[in-house]
């Protein structure tokens, strides 16, 4: 796709894209977590409610100690920091809340349509179950869907249940996940460490998955390599993978004698492209968790804009606003920044998102002439 002239948007200033605001810009968001989505004033107001010790004596430096602490270059160190906002997502009340504000932050960035996953099996240590904790996460979305709504920002979010990939519990959280989606849940996802604990350790709950025809989004491709995606696609029989960035490892490039580059496919790469199997790309984490080490430590270096050029279903994403400081306006403004993508290119990345997302198709055709439209405004 050629490059056209975009203007540089500024972290400091309104980000653009052209003579566009990017905010203003119909978005839909498919990876972003709960429990990495929440207002650092509330993590820290809850703790302090709690007697919970903070690294921090104010909101602003807990934010600041969040994205420093989470960007260690792993992934295992990444999510070290979780133990923290888990600590206050333990009753119904704060769950609520918290799922409420997710909804406002969602809107205020110009998303009309997200999913956030989140995993209900690490919400029971107040003593709540797991079918609890999923109502008072969907009493909060809803809460946030009516205020938002009132402040004239339509918007809609799903709930994917997570199942951690180091525990024994998928199969109860599967069929949870089953139980509630006619209630606001829309499919499965595994999380937690990739490296030592495959997809295949769950394929039980993934198996039942398949038989209730229920949709499933895997963590894969983070921090292992191409057999992980693999194992994700047909163990999992996932429709979309979450991260996936290296999948670029199964692409070799080739310089010819007339010193052109051509890139050569895998069997898997190529399985994943010509089947529009979306990649859940998070720029900012995949930089922080090291997921991209093996290019570079820079924006600049990840294979986002490679995966663009050679056609892949790639869509953009914040996976923890908390952790990486981060928004969807602000994960788009670096991409402009980085590859000077112009208006058209943000619109394929919405398109992309829209037509991924495991909404009915007559829904997923009403969101995709919302985002047409909105960028044509």
């Amino acid at each position: 796709m050629s490059r056209r002239t975009s203007s540089r948007g500024s972290s400091r200033r309104e980000a653009m894209v052209g003579n566009v605001p990017i905010r203003s810009l119909p978005k839909v968001s498919l990876h972003d977590h709960l429990d990495g989505g929440l207002r650092a004033s509330t993590v820290f107001e809850l703790a302090q409610e709690l007697d919970v010790p903070l690294p921090a004596d104010n909101p602003r430096a807990l934010g600041e100690w969040f994205a420093e602490s989470a960007s260690k270059g792993t992934l295992e160190e990444y999510l070290d920091t979780f133990h923290l906002t888990l600590a206050v997502m333990q009753t119904a009340d704060n769950l609520t809340r918290i799922a409420r504000e997710f909804v406002e932050d969602l809107a205020n960035d110009g998303v009309i349509y997200g999913e956030v996953r989140w995993a209900p099996e690490l919400h029971t240590d107040g003593g709540l179950t797991m079918a609890e904790a999923v109502q008072a996460v969907q009493d909060g979305i809803e809460e946030g869907e009516d205020a938002a709504d009132e402040a004239g920002h339509a918007i809609r979010v799903s709930q994917i249940l997570t199942a951690m990939r180091q525990a024994n519990r998928s199969l109860e959280v599967a069929k949870l996940a089953v139980d509630f989606r006619e209630d606001g849940v829309v499919g499965f996802d595994l999380a937690g460490p990739e490296q030592g604990f495959p997809v295949s350790r769950h394929a039980e709950a993934l198996s039942y998955l398949a038989g209730e025809f229920f949709p499933v989004s895997l963590h894969a491709g983070e921090a292992e390599g191409p057999e992980s995606i693999r194992d994700a696609l047909i163990t999992g029989r996932a429709l979309r993978i979450g991260h996936g960035v290296r999948i670029a490892e199964d692409l070799e490039t080739i310089e010819t004698e007339d010193d052109e580059v051509r890139v050569r496919f895998g069997d898997l790469a190529r399985w994943v492209r010509d089947r529009e199997i979306p990649l859940e790309l998070s720029p900012s984490s995949n930089l922080q968790t090291g997921a991209t080490a093996a290019w570079g430590a820079s924006l600049e270096d990840h294979p986002f804009d490679l995966l663009y050029q050679l056609g892949f279903c790639v869509t953009v994403n914040t996976d923890n606003r908390l952790m990486s400081r981060t928004t969807l306006t602000r994960e788009l403004s670096q991409l402009v920044e980085t590859f000077e993508y112009d208006l058209d290119d943000l619109e394929q990345f919405q398109l992309n998102a829209a037509a991924a997302t495991f909404l009915p198709v007559e829904l997923r055709e009403e969101l995709i002439d919302l985002i047409t439209e909105g960028f044509n405004r």
